[in-house]
């Protein structure tokens, strides 16, 4: 009766916890392992998903047979009312042991092999994308340079004063649907990090280096984006927007850039760490 009871009382807490935490999640989000977003947002997502749900997934079957063998010990073995002594004890229980270490080796492995194969797709180089987009981060905001058109776009820090419609003046990079997009990533100051949220993905941006993501956005709509590196004292205020549009939009807006005379490409011209020694060629020698 003492052993139903305190079994009883021992699950209470968990069934209790585990209905708050599903009660607060839809079925897509379930699915998705809380990650933000919709399925085939871009060509990665899904495989993104599928790595991150599968992990925890396993992980979640792990936890729970070592919480339930914990309880188990914990329940069983319990000092009863009376007894003074010590327990019997034991040692060198081989298979036990090699069953501690075999399992969390096998794990490791699995995961360490799932992500380097999805890592290798992700960051596989496409040859002749259809757009190729210059990325450049600066404290506090972002350029960009739509290289194939010859036309930029230049932004300025979040002003968020209050007032209504304050969200569309951030910088926005527009990208048309279902095009091979090569991003070019850098910095002209310390070091950034391009983190478009619902991609799940993000890539460091490092002054006098350029990383390189390609990605196809696959479903239109305007998704947020922001600097995922503490970057100084207005790093929260990096925000950015980016665009997905239908390819006549796309025209439409390189149109638009060209007629307010934003023709040609930003460069190093504002780039604050040209005037370090090791970038002037006259103290470098």
């Amino acid at each position: 009766m003492l052993k139903k009871r305190a079994i009883k009382w021992a699950t209470l807490p968990l069934a209790a916890s585990v209905m708050l935490f599903l009660s607060g999640c839809t079925q897509q989000e379930f699915e998705r392992g809380l990650l933000p977003g919709v399925p085939g947002v871009t060509n990665h997502t899904d495989r993104i998903v599928g790595l991150w749900t599968t992990s925890w997934t396993v992980l979640w079957v792990v936890g729970a047979i070592a919480w339930a063998l914990m309880i188990y010990a914990i329940i069983v073995y319990r000092r009863r009312k009376g007894d003074n002594h010590l327990p019997k004890q034991m040692r060198y229980n081989n298979p036990v042991e090699t069953l501690f270490t075999v399992v969390p080796l096998i794990i490791t492995i699995g995961f360490f092999a799932f992500t380097a194969r999805d890592m290798a797709a992700i960051e596989k180089p496409v040859e002749n994308p259809d757009v190729s987009i210059q990325v450049i981060g600066k404290q506090w905001s972002w350029d960009f340079n739509y290289q194939n058109e010859n036309v930029y776009s230049s932004g300025i820090q979040s002003q968020f004063d209050g007032e209504e419609g304050s969200e569309a003046a951030l910088p926005t990079l527009v990208l048309p649907v279902n095009k091979t997009t090569k991003i070019e990533l850098t910095s002209r100051d310390v070091i950034h990090s391009f983190w478009v949220v619902e991609w799940l993905y993000k890539k460091d941006m490092m002054p006098g280096r350029t990383n390189v993501m390609y990605v196809t956005p696959q479903v239109e709509g305007t998704y947020k984006g922001k600097c995922a590196e503490l970057c100084g004292e207005y790093h929260s205020m990096m925000l950015f927007n980016v665009k997905v549009v239908s390819e006549a939009e796309y025209e439409t807006y390189i149109t638009s850039l060209e007629a307010a005379g934003n023709v040609g490409q930003l460069d190093d011209t504002y780039n604050r760490n040209q005037n370090l020694p090791g970038d002037n060629p006259e103290i470098r020698g």
